[in-house]
C-alpha cells in the first residue's frame, strides 16, 4: 500500500513548478522588494503583493517558511491541547494560504476554511495550490481588507500569520479584537525579530485582556519575564531551501533557519507546560544547560546531567521552543 502523501509534500510539489515561465530575473527582482517591504518598519494600507509575478516570487520563497513556522507554533499548542481539534478555520492575511496548509498538517481532515487577504492575486494563486489538496479543495478565498473594521465569522481557529508588521498600530487592535471576537482559539505569529516579538505581545496582553488564556509558548498568562529592549522571544523552524532561494541568496546549504515569535491563546482550559525552552540547548560533557521560561513567571536555567538518568537523555534530545519537563515513562 502507497504511504499517504503529507500536506508539506504536497505543498512543495505544488509549489516546484509555480516559476515556469517566468524569467529568474523577474522572479529575484519580485523577491528583493518583497524582502525590503516585509523587513521594512513602516506599515502600510495597500497589499505588498500587486501582481502573479509577486505572488509568484512570495510563494515559492516565502511559503515554505511560513508554513514550517506556523506548523512548529501549531504544533506546541496541539501538545497542550491533544484532545481539540478545530472544526473550523479562519486564516486572517493569509495570502497564498501558508497557514492553511499548516493547519492541515497538524490536524489532518477537511473542515470549513476560509482565508481572507487584501491581495486578489494572492487569493487567485492561494486557491490554485489548494487545488493540490483533497482536504482545502473546498476552501473559500475571500477578498477583504485586514484592518480597521474587520469583522470575521465565526471560527474555531483564527491564525494571524506573519500580518501585524504590515498594519498600524491601530490596525493591529482592530485585527485582533476581531479574531476574539470570532474564535475559541487564536494563533498570532510574526517574525523572530525584536518589533516582530513586541507586536506579539501587544497581542497578547490584548488576547488576555479579552479572557483568553495563553496556551503556548508562555507556560503560564502573567507578564512575560523578558526585559524590553534586551531581549526578546523567539524560535527557529528548519526550511529546506527551494532553488530560487539558493539563485536569490547564493547559499550552500540545503536549508535555513526560519525565526519567528508567537502566541496561541484560547477560551477553553488547556494544561501548559512547566516550562519551555527558549534558547538552543548547550550540550557539555556530562550536562546539557536548558535556559527555560518557566510556569512561575520566570526565567531560569536548568543543568541536567547524567545523574538524571532518563532526564538525561531527553534533555540531549530538545529542542529550542520544547516543553520542558517530558512526561517519565511508565
Amino acid at each position: 500500500m502507497t504511504a499517504p502523501v503529507s500536506p508539506a509534500e504536497t505543498l512543495r510539489t505544488a509549489l516546484a513548478g509555480l516559476l515556469d515561465g517566468l524569467p529568474p530575473k523577474v522572479a529575484a527582482q519580485a523577491v528583493d522588494r518583497l524582502i525590503a517591504n516585509y523587513r521594512g518598519t513602516t506599515p502600510t494600507d495597500a497589499p505588498i503583493l500587486r501582481d502573479r509575478a509577486d505572488v509568484a516570487a512570495y510563494a515559492a520563497y516565502r511559503m515554505p517558511a511560513t508554513f514550517e513556522a506556523v506548523r512548529s507554533a501549531l504544533a506546541a499548542f496541539a501538545d497542550v491541547a491533544p484532545e481539540w481539534t478545530p472544526g473550523s478555520h479562519v486564516d486572517v492575511g493569509g495570502g497564498t494560504g501558508a497557514a492553511t496548509w499548516a493547519v492541515h498538517a497538524t490536524w489532518p481532515g477537511e473542515r470549513p476554511v476560509t482565508v481572507l487577504d487584501w491581495a486578489e492575486p494572492a487569493l487567485v494563486l492561494g486557491r490554485e495550490l489548494a487545488s493540490a489538496s483533497p482536504q482545502l479543495r473546498s476552501a473559500e478565498w475571500r477578498r477583504s481588507r485586514i484592518g480597521a473594521e474587520l469583522a470575521l465569522p465565526d471560527a474555531d481557529l483564527v491564525t494571524v500569520s506573519y500580518v501585524l508588521g504590515e498594519l498600524t498600530e491601530a490596525g493591529r487592535g482592530a485585527v485582533v479584537d476581531a479574531a476574539v471576537a470570532a474564535a475559541r482559539a487564536v494563533v498570532i505569529i510574526e517574525p523572530g525579530t525584536p518589533d516582530g516579538y513586541a507586536r506579539v505581545i501587544a497581542a497578547r496582553d490584548r488576547l488576555i485582556g479579552a479572557g483568553f488564556s495563553v496556551a503556548a509558548p508562555c507556560p503560564h498568562s502573567g507578564a512575560c519575564p523578558i526585559v524590553p529592549g534586551e531581549d526578546w522571544c523567539h524560535f527557529s523552524a528548519r526550511v529546506s531551501r527551494s532553488s530560487l532561494h539558493r539563485q536569490v541568496k547564493g547559499g550552500s546549504l540545503a536549508y535555513e533557519d526560519e525565526k519567528f515569535s508567537y502566541v496561541a491563546a484560547t477560551r477553553f482550559p488547556v494544561a501548559p507546560v512547566a516550562g519551555r525552552v527558549v534558547r538552543r540547548p548547550q550540550i557539555r560533557k556530562g550536562q546539557v544547560l536548558l535556559d527555560l521560561c518557566e510556569v512561575g513567571g520566570g526565567l531560569g536555567r536548568s543543568t541536567v546531567t547524567k545523574r538524571h538518568g532518563f532526564l538525561y537523555k531527553e534533555a540531549r534530545d530538545a529542542a529550542w521552543g520544547d516543553g520542558w519537563p517530558p512526561a517519565e515513562p511508565r
